[in-house]
């Protein structure tokens, strides 16, 4: 398989979700090698996709620099990643990527617009050799060894309508866009005020995520899946692990995982150069962004 950038610029505007301002976002295509770059138009400045880049990861993953940030990537990255799309510009006019409707479809079809190119360059793979876990008390995520790409992601909330649930998702783009791309993200009524205190969850309503209050689901249409919470929870750690640079072979298992989980769990792994190697894709593109045991050792 070859490296992919788009095919021509595309452009959305959204709202953020933490500071409720209109953002722009403008995509347009990078040469091989590149990699994925965030630039803050209003700002000037270039922020590189890389764990080191992480600044926040408090309600979302954020990105910065010299005192400039952009928060909320996850679920854009989350597509960009499940497209295999390895080098792109992501020009923004404000310090949060437009929120849409709470998951990562709008982009997807964003994507869908701009097509994909394929690039004179091979794709590399990144793939887990050893087993790497960070915990927190209870919660923990880890990566293991496994010639395919799999999610298996449990939560546990203290809610009538969610309590505990669990997914076993192989990665694929065709399967992420069938059971993974629609999850929207979600909050508590309760929580509400005390995250508009501290300056986040401003654009929040119920066209972006799903709001719970004590007993129910308060949005009128209801679930897009009967369990889309842990899709969700799916979705948003598939944004983290982008920041890895690259596709994954390997897989992924959380319990109660959170973006400070996942960002901690990208910089023990790199920290740790046993734990992976690089290796190059073989097959083309044409049979679609689906990671299995065609590879070959750089």
């Amino acid at each position: 398989m070859q490296e992919t950038t788009i095919k021509k610029a595309v452009e959305l505007v959204g709202i953020g979700l933490h500071r409720g301002v209109p953002v722009k976002m403008r995509l347009e295509p990078l040469g091989a090698g590149e990699g994925i770059i965030f630039y803050r138009k209003d700002k000037n400045l270039y922020i590189p996709l890389h764990p080191d880049s992480v600044v926040d990861t408090k309600m979302a993953t954020v990105i910065g620099k010299r005192d400039e940030s952009i928060s909320t990537i996850e679920h854009l990255m989350s597509a960009v990643y499940s497209y295999g799309i390895d080098n792109l510009l992501i020009i923004l006019d404000n310090d949060e990527v437009p929120i849409m409707d709470g998951s990562a479809m709008s982009y997807c079809m964003l994507l869908d617009e701009a097509g994909i190119a394929t690039l004179n360059a091979s794709k590399k793979v990144l793939k887990i050799t050893k087993e790497i876990e960070v915990r927190e008390e209870n919660k923990y995520v880890k990566l293991k060894p496994s010639n395919s790409m799999i999610f298996d992601f449990t939560i546990d909330f203290s809610h009538p309508v969610i309590g505990k649930e669990y997914l076993r998702f192989e990665f694929s783009k065709k399967a992420y866009l069938q059971e993974i791309a629609k999850a929207r993200t979600f909050g508590f009524l309760k929580e509400v005020q005390y995250l508009r205190s501290i300056g986040l969850a401003r654009g929040g309503s119920l066209e972006n995520a799903i709001v719970l209050d004590e007993n129910r689901v308060l949005n009128p249409e209801g679930l897009r899946y009967p369990d889309e919470f842990v899709r969700h929870k799916v979705l948003d750690a598939i944004g983290d692990l982008s920041l890895l640079g690259c596709p994954i072979m390997g897989e992924y298992e959380a319990y109660a995982g959170s973006h400070a989980l996942n960002h901690a769990l990208t910089k023990q792994l790199l920290a740790n150069p046993d734990a992976y190697e690089i290796v190059e894709t073989k097959g083309t593109n044409e049979e679609g962004f689906v990671l299995g045991a065609a590879y070959a050792k750089e």
